[in-house]
């Protein structure tokens, strides 16, 4: 692991935020500009997608500055469930678990049709497990890149399942094309798809549950047809014509040092993008937590240095992403940078 700050082993009266490393994941779909253009350094190939803050069982962050560096995000979080908030307290049947789960995903091929379940699908059918509403910010697109969102009109579960088995099914979905800086919220049950081109910061509930609908008759790693959930889907997606998606409206808020617009807020996550620029400033960008929830920074482009007290600083570059636990240190923050900031 590549230490890339100088942050020591101070005692602070409140927590002190620290960088995360990814999980990688290696789908068929992916490319590689998540090693090109944001130095995930991850020996995969193809690199789909990098699970940047995640305490799910299929992918556990690790920590990478810090008095905790080395250990499994899962296990911070045990030993400090304060880290979480008051807001969280309730999950306390899941210690060590985030409520939320952020990624990174470079789709240089279709992803598969599908749906995620919502929860009470998914704590009646899939062992209590939570289901999978999410965001998607995009970060990058190719002129003609779509996304399917939803159907173009009402459909029953016959005529879906039929056209399916008739590979015709493309006929009822709905295509969007979308461009950089777009954000689209994707509710659980709606029937969805990145498109080829697309690079995408992902928001969603801690959940891995994806159901297959059509997957454009592809082999898998073994050299079969990749698995589909085509019952599992019809139960648990929304068949209604879906009107297409607004993108929201945006104000800016002026902090010191930096500005931030409202992307999404839902029960589940809120989001924000945040824009710092000190550059011509004598006076840093002030940030820090409150005791109700943490926050999680992703640095979607720039670089800069966060500094907690004298001598302690994390450096942060393109690509990084920053757990802030909850009521933690005030720091400054330095630099020309540009974040996603996730409060769960």
């Amino acid at each position: 692991m590549t230490k890339r700050n100088i942050l020591l082993n101070s005692d602070f009266d409140k927590p002190a935020p620290f960088l995360l490393q990814p999980v990688g994941k290696d789908y068929l779909w992916g490319g590689s500009r998540l090693n090109d253009e944001y130095s995930k350094n991850i020996d995969l190939q193809p690199l789909a997608e990098t699970w940047e803050c995640s305490t799910h069982p299929d992918g556990i962050s690790m920590v990478a500055s810090g008095k905790f560096c080395g250990s499994l995000l899962t296990d911070v979080l045990r030993r400090h469930p304060e880290y979480l908030g008051r807001r969280h307290e309730r999950r306390s049947d899941k210690p060590g678990e985030l409520p939320i789960l952020v990624k990174l995903i470079d789709a240089r091929k279709n992803l598969s049709i599908q749906v995620h379940p919502n929860d009470a699908y998914a704590e009646r059918y899939e062992n209590g497990q939570s289901g999978k509403t999410e965001m998607w910010y995009v970060l990058d697109a190719e002129r003609d890149t779509k996304l399917i969102y939803g159907l173009n009109r009402d459909v029953d579960k016959e005529t879906l399942r039929n056209s399916i088995l008739q590979g015709n099914i493309e006929k009822y979905l709905q295509k969007i094309r979308i461009r950089k800086d777009d954000v689209y919220y994707i509710e659980a049950g709606t029937i969805h798809a990145i498109g080829a081109g697309a690079l995408i910061a992902e928001i969603q509930e801690n959940s891995n549950l994806t159901y297959r609908l059509y997957d454009y008759n592809r082999l898998g790693k073994n050299g079969q047809a990749r698995e589909l959930h085509v019952e599992r889907a019809l139960q648990a997606a929304n068949l209604k014509g879906s009107a297409k998606p607004a993108q929201p409206m945006r104000l800016l808020r002026y902090h010191q040092g930096y500005a931030s617009e409202l992307l999404c807020r839902c029960k589940y996550f809120e989001v924000h993008r945040m824009m710092i620029n000190t550059e011509r400033h004598r006076q840093l960008a002030e940030y820090q937590t409150d005791s109700l929830s943490f926050h999680v920074l992703l640095c979607i482009s720039g670089c800069g240095t966060i500094w907690i007290a004298e001598g302690n600083c994390i450096l942060f570059f393109k690509g990084d992403c920053i757990f802030f636990p909850a009521d933690s240190v005030k720091v400054k923050l330095h630099g020309k940078a540009q974040f996603l900031e996730i409060r769960g």
